[in-house]
């Protein structure tokens, strides 16, 4: 399902959400993007993200500290 992970393990807000917006807008709509994160506050960024861009957020986890986002990039 994952067409493309981006590691964006060590950074802090805003550069997972900035490099997440880089990254899907050269994808094709319906593609999913996988995003690593260890910023605690990233949870909610992605969500604000995703309600704000239309995107959806299919997925979202943590495991040991670091937070896994799938986004699939709306049509």
């Amino acid at each position: 399902m994952t067409a493309q992970t981006l590691d964006t393990k060590g950074l802090n807000c805003p550069l997972p959400i900035l490099q997440t917006k880089k990254a899907i807008k050269g994808m094709e709509a319906g593609a999913v993007l996988e995003v690593l994160s260890t910023d605690p506050g990233s949870v909610k960024d992605f969500e604000s993200f995703a309600r704000a861009t239309g995107h959806a957020l299919v997925e979202s986890d943590e495991t040991d500290g670091v937070f896994r986002f799938l986004i699939q990039k709306s049509g």
